[in-house]
């Protein structure tokens, strides 16, 4: 049962409101373009909460950083139309929210959950007036995610498993339509409700039990902020030795495997994206509207000049695959797809970081469906074109040189072209690192102490903890990035994924209770802040994929990792969880 101190407090307020402020109406944006919103005007108080600034002492807002602002339709005559308002009676904090023609959902009052231990400005819902995502800046958040240097590489760790050029890019596009369902499933609830993801995962796993998923999700995240951080001290590298000859060998012999001038360059990007996490993400917001086209560009012209330079498509394009049948290209293609799974396992889950700004389902389903299964496949259809070609420019390279696109642009000639590509790699790189890699961790360390915690906190929690993962050695072995790295951390991410989607789409049949999610004493509060049955299921979930690392017999479950940890998740929450009523709900 609440205390005064969160719901009768809240009760007496709403008495208090004026009778006709329940029927209120607001005023449609008769300009919205593919879906409109017939109530951007928010309801009172939160409207006026405007969504974080990046470069603030409190932390930015998760989405911002990434996509381009959403264009502002021309202004037209207002259209009032109605507003329905919906309470949640019997509910232990019964504040009425307003829920939109449109489906989506906000508070009308804000200052019922700003004293929560459980809110911070960061993790607050964004208001509707302030969720102007159109499906051009899903698509274009999607682009540039992908134009990166790892989806470039996916090909070759297929390839050199002994797939074909076709088997490889039919591997990825499946693994890619697939991880779209639970990325779109997850999305919902950030668009109608204008949550991040862990105050999302607070209806299933409770009000502290969403530290569980939250805090493994920024692990996985730390890792890939160090990947990303290594790739780019790489570009570092390389355009510092087309200015200074000798830089190789100029600090001294090889320490731990690597010249002491490879370390410093990754040293001085990661401490480049230490710099901007410190100073605030407004200048990357910037730079990161621009970085993925540039990436792009260079992909194609990367492509042009292999093909011209080698006066075709090169012998990797007709190597023959050594998996002939059915039976002998499964067991190499369902651990392959968990990898490519695996590859946006993360955001499978904290999409609502992003769709939480989305001006309407539609546009943030159409935008993400189209432009990630594309890109992610053109992307890898060029890493495996160039380095195709690669092979005729340079027979003397070894072929895990060729496949780098970071090393064989290292090979040019033209010193000046060395620099302005590795110079576009290192901006593209630090853009998308801390999009992809900082501002989520950085809610999820937040969610974990909203009051201690910022985003400025959180993501130099997640810097630190990139360096310790040790990403040299994940990148140096592409068999080893694929099948340990990628197919391990899949297992245990499906099995959070299995835990949220049968949650929200099944248990509560999309019906959040939104102030309740920023309270302690409220509908999500379970057993003591903790949903056990959601954490048994995910334990299990791990359990059945991650098993096969101790017990022989149970191997080929690691294989199949990420759909293990859905479907046991799923299966078993569905058994542990019969009534969509936790504890002290009594209903939407």
């Amino acid at each position: 049962m609440a205390d005064k101190s969160d719901s009768e407090k809240t009760v007496e307020a709403q008495t208090e409101a004026p009778e006709a402020e329940l029927s209120s109406t607001t005023e449609a944006d008769a300009g919205s373009e593919a879906a409109p919103d017939s109530s951007t005007e928010a309801a009172p108080d939160s409207s006026t909460e405007a969504a974080p600034d990046l470069g603030s002492e409190a932390a930015p807002d998760s989405s911002t950083a990434t996509a381009p602002e959403a264009a502002q339709p021309p202004t037209s005559e207002p259209v009032t139309a109605a507003v329905v308002e919906k309470e949640y009676p019997g509910s232990v904090s019964d504040t009425p929210t307003i829920e939109h023609p449109d489906g989506r959902v906000e508070l009308r009052d804000e200052s019922t959950i700003r004293s929560s231990k459980l809110y911070n400005p960061d993790l607050a819902p964004v208001p509707v007036a302030k969720r102007n995502w159109t499906t051009y800046n899903f698509a274009a958040l999607w682009v540039s995610l992908s134009a990166c240097i790892p989806a470039y590489m996916l090909s070759s760790g297929l390839m050199g498993s002994g797939m074909n050029w076709w088997q490889a890019l039919l591997t990825i596009l499946v693994g890619n339509l697939i991880v779209l369902m639970p990325i779109l499933a997850n999305s919902h609830p950030g668009t109608k409700y204008g949550i991040p993801f862990p105050v999302f995962a607070r209806a299933a796993y409770g009000t502290i039990g969403s530290n569980l998923p939250a805090l493994m999700r920024a692990l996985v995240a730390c890792g890939w902020f160090g990947i990303q951080c290594w790739i780019g001290g790489k570009a570092v590298f390389f355009l510092i030795d087309s200015v200074i000859p000798g830089w190789e060998t100029m600090l001294g012999p090889r320490v731990g495997g690597y010249f002491p001038s490879v370390w410093a360059s990754f040293l001085f990007f990661w401490a480049l994206n230490v710099f901007v996490i410190y100073r605030g993400m407004e200048q990357v917001k910037k730079v990161g509207a621009f970085a993925a086209p540039f990436v792009l560009l260079m992909c194609f012209l990367l492509v042009v000049w292999a093909v011209s330079s080698a006066h075709g498509f090169g012998p990797l394009m007709s190597v023959p695959s050594r998996y002939n049948n059915l039976a002998s290209f499964l067991p190499i293609f369902i651990p392959s797809l968990t990898a490519i799974i695996g590859f946006w396992a993360t955001l499978s889950l904290n999409m609502p970081d992003f769709t939480r700004f989305g001006r309407s389902q539609r546009e943030q389903l159409l935008g993400q469906a189209f432009a990630l299964p594309a890109a992610m496949t053109v992307l890898s259809a060029t890493g495996v074109i160039v380095t195709s070609a690669a092979v005729v420019i340079y027979p003397t390279k070894h072929i895990q040189q060729l496949w780098d696109p970071i090393a064989l642009m290292g090979m040019f000639d033209n010193k000046f072209i060395v620099f302005i590509a590795m110079l576009t790699v290192a901006i593209a790189t630090l853009a998308m690192n801390i999009a992809a890699n900082v501002v989520s961790p950085a809610n999820d360390f937040s969610n974990a102490l909203p009051r201690l915690i910022s985003f400025r906190t959180g993501g130099l929690i997640t810097a630190f903890l990139g360096i310790a993962l040790q990403p040299w050695a994940l990148m140096t072995d592409p068999s080893l990035y694929i099948f340990k790295w990628l197919v391990g951390y899949s297992g245990g991410l499906g099995s959070i994924a299995g835990v949220l989607v049968v949650d929200y789409w099944i248990i509560k049949k999309k019906k959040l209770n939104l102030q309740d999610l920023y309270l302690n004493q409220g509908a999500y509060r379970y057993v003591g802040g903790w949903n056990f049955a959601a954490v048994a299921a995910t334990l299990l979930g791990c359990a059945g994929a991650w098993g096969g690392l101790i017990i022989i017999e149970m191997r080929p479950l690691f294989d199949y990792g990420w759909f293990v940890g859905f479907f046991v998740a799923a299966v078993s929450y569905m058994l542990f969880m019969p009534t969509p009523k936790p504890e002290g709900h009594h209903g939407h």
